[in-house]
């Protein structure tokens, strides 16, 4: 069984989709790991970013996004409601299968020993890897925000970092820890009395009195008073009595609530227990849903199959949703086609038939897998993109002139990402038309489908790069663009074309 850690870093940006697109992309970087949800909010101006993997990858993903952040984020400058103390404010490990809490303890150390240390960023452990008891509390940590912890971190000894320098950097301190599963959830009420909101929280949070497991604020957002909240364990205080607790004291203000949100994700199991509980359903069972039903019935899959996620993909491009779109069809069209010529060399490297070529092979085997890793990547970032364009349109609260900066910058992002699935989705036909050509007779015609896949992802990345083209103010680089794809697009028909001949003289056919 996989081990699967899930971490929940937040950083200090969530109003330019090209600062916290950078930082999505490093963590994305390392291609292990899976970006399950990016939630960007322009009045806390702050990205909660949620990604699983396995513990070293989680590590790693966690530091290259530490370190973009620390690069890309000036705490000097940075406005917003929510409470900060650097540019990568909190970062938790949570364990979700096959690890421990104590696990998860282990791994926030090592974290924060590379960041303290190779980074130079100061780093305070909390909750379960608390070094002290005041540290438990991210709260406590960051008592009087970026501010305060600046003009402090030098000369109080009880601001001293775990790890890291102690001196005032424009990035601030990070917070690493380990914990259980946390939903943040936040409720809006139909006032703009951000004191309301206020009182609400401090009746239901725990620290002043409230429930058990609640930590709450009071903010305004959008003009509506918001209760923030983060429960931290949902199964002693689920998230139904919470919410039936701030309608209650909302009612004492003569209020209502109009609206619930959610930041990232949130355990099935929560979602159950309110349904149950709502609707009255206390003898309800599992096998009585339809959807978890079949999914109980359903054969495991085989070890290594991939059935399972292509057939969930292609679920979710059949979606009527924006994304995953016709860019991600074509990166993992592009991630299949360098799949096959991996496939091929592999089946010639080490056979005394090709002993001539075996050298060649292999390294048309490293390369092709290196090709395949990045376009597979190219998936989800393909997707980001896009949901990055949508989140400026959105935007409401950006002038014209900077909405229409952030949309080029948005645009731009969003028309390079296809234009990389075009270029490597090139390479790869390259790849297979040569190992159609010296590898192992039997594979020929796989490495002509592996070009026949990556001729098809050229050609559809292509259409996104010129559609994103079109829309961009910088004409010449939308003509330089569209230049480039036509060339990718002519090299890689004749790639694909030389490919299917040669198997087809290979083959006898």
């Amino acid at each position: 069984m996989q081990s699967i850690v899930e971490c929940v870093p937040n950083f200090s940006n969530g109003r330019d989709p090209e600062v916290y697109g950078r930082i999505v992309d490093a963590i994305r970087s390392v291609t292990a790991v899976q970006v399950l949800d990016v939630s960007a909010d322009r009045d806390h101006n702050r990205t909660v970013v949620t990604f699983v993997g396995a513990p070293k990858d989680v590590v790693e993903a966690g530091f290259r996004g530490i370190a973009a952040a620390k690069d890309l984020i000036n705490l000097d400058e940075h406005q917003g409601e929510h409470p900060r103390i650097g540019a990568t404010d909190v970062f938790p490990f949570i364990p979700v299968r096959g690890v421990t809490l104590d696990e998860c303890v282990s791994l926030a150390q090592q974290l924060g020993k590379r960041v303290g240390e190779e980074l130079g960023v100061a780093v305070y452990l909390y909750a379960a890897a608390a070094t002290r008891p005041e540290r438990e509390s991210l709260a406590a940590i960051r008592k009087g925000q970026y501010e305060q912890w600046k003009e402090e971190v030098a000369t109080n000894p009880d601001r001293r970092p775990d790890f890291g320098p102690a001196e005032p950097q424009k990035w601030g301190a990070t917070v690493i820890g380990a914990r259980p599963f946390l939903i943040a959830y936040n409720l809006y009420l139909n006032s703009d009395n951000v004191a309301v909101a206020e009182a609400i929280a401090r009746a239901i949070r725990h620290s002043s009195g409230g429930l058990r497991y609640v930590q709450a604020r009071g903010f305004l957002v959008d003009g509506q008073a918001q209760v923030s909240m983060n429960l931290t364990h949902f199964e002693r205080t689920p998230i139904y009595r919470v919410q039936e607790t701030v309608r209650r004291e909302a009612a004492q203000h003569g209020l209502m609530v109009t609206r619930a949100e959610l930041v990232g994700l949130i355990p099935q199991k929560a979602l159950l227990d309110s349904a149950k509980w709502y609707l009255q359903l206390n003898d309800l069972e599992d096998e009585q849903i339809l959807e978890l039903r079949l999914q109980s019935s359903l054969p495991a899959p085989s070890a290594g199959s991939g059935i399972p996620q292509a057939a969930g993909f292609a679920d979710a491009v059949a979606a009527a949703t924006p994304t995953p779109g016709g860019g991600s069809v074509a990166a993992l069209v592009g991630a299949l086609g360098a799949a096959l010529t991996h496939m091929a060399a592999g089946l010639t490297v080490g056979r005394k038939r090709y002993i001539d070529v075996s050298e060649q092979a292999g390294q048309i085997q490293e390369q092709a897998e290196a090709i395949r890793r990045e376009l597979t990547t190219a998936i989800e970032e393909d997707a980001a993109s896009f949901e990055a364009i949508l989140a400026v349109v959105r935007n409401k609260e950006l002038g014209n002139d900077a909405k229409e900066a952030a949309m080029e910058a948005a645009t731009v992002h969003a028309g390079e990402v296809p234009l990389q699935v075009a270029r490597l989705s090139r390479d790869a036909a390259r790849l297979a038309q040569t190992i159609a050509a010296i590898g192992n007779v039997n594979a020929a015609t796989d490495a002509a489908v592996g070009a026949i896949m990556a001729r098809a992802a050229v050609h559809g990345a292509g259409l996104n790069v010129k559609v994103n083209g079109a829309g961009l103010k910088n004409r010449e680089q939308a003509a330089a663009w569209s230049s480039e794809v036509d060339a990718l697009v002519g090299e890689t028909e004749e790639l694909a074309r030389q490919a299917v001949e040669i198997a087809k003289e290979r083959g006898g056919l």
